[in-house]
């Protein structure tokens, strides 16, 4: 039959965790075949998810840190505990919304290598538990600000309370904590509403699959004998 190896580049669906997606994968294939991913996405966010096959799978930390491209919509005027929409909006004491000036006034800001404080719902370990995990018992999490790389910025399009943006960054970066302090520097409030990773490295969206058109025998062309 032959060992499978390789890199499946998957279209993420919303509304499902990226492990899930592995799973679901992992049952398409012969027994004992390896499998991972490479950069979770959160569970609404949609897009480029790198599957790695067999002896793809040590290609994981050399993957995660290629170049990554996301779009995303932010919206302002509110924030959540979550900084995004999984969790209910609270409107943001006096917010007035930013003009298309101010909001291209204070991008440049967060280009760069810059400090950022991941979100209090994130996979970040706080005493070897899950920062989420402490959020969602209604502990006080406080995360430590670290370094990232953010490429550019392009606003795409800006209809208030919605701005469309273009971000290229570097490993580690939260797109959701863009949106948060985005709000804070506009003193508005902001968070995410959608997400989609559009690029890992050299691997596109345009160039992906989807996986309720994934079967074994159109993936064994891709992965045999790589």
């Amino acid at each position: 039959m032959g060992e499978l190896n390789g890199i499946i580049n998957l279209s993420k669906p919303s509304g499902v965790t990226s492990a899930r997606v592995v799973g679901r994968v992992k049952r398409l294939l012969p027994r004992g075949t390896k499998i991972g991913h490479a950069g979770t996405l959160d569970p609404f966010a949609t897009g480029v998810l790198l599957l790695l096959i067999g002896r793809a799978t040590k290609q994981c930390e050399a993957l995660m840190s290629e170049p990554k491209q996301y779009e995303t919509t932010v919206r302002f005027g509110a924030t959540t505990a979550t900084d995004d929409l999984e969790s209910p909006a609270e409107p943001y004491a006096n917010a007035v919304l930013p003009t298309r000036e101010q909001l291209l006034a204070v991008l440049p800001r967060f280009i760069g290598t810059v400090q950022q404080r991941p979100p209090a719902y994130s996979a970040m370990k706080v005493g070897g538990v899950r920062a989420y995990a402490l959020a969602r018992d209604g502990q006080a999490v406080n995360l430590a600000e670290r370094a990232v790389r953010i490429d550019s910025i392009e606003l795409m399009s800006f209809d208030p309370p919605e701005a469309r943006l273009r971000i290229d960054c570097g490993r580690g970066t939260y797109i959701r904590a863009i949106a948060r302090d985005l709000g804070l520097a506009l003193r508005c409030g902001g968070y995410l509403t959608q997400l989609c990773r559009t690029r890992v490295g050299p691997y596109t969206l345009a160039d992906s699959v989807q996986i309720d058109t994934l079967t074994l025998d159109s993936m064994r062309p891709q992965l045999m004998n790589q």
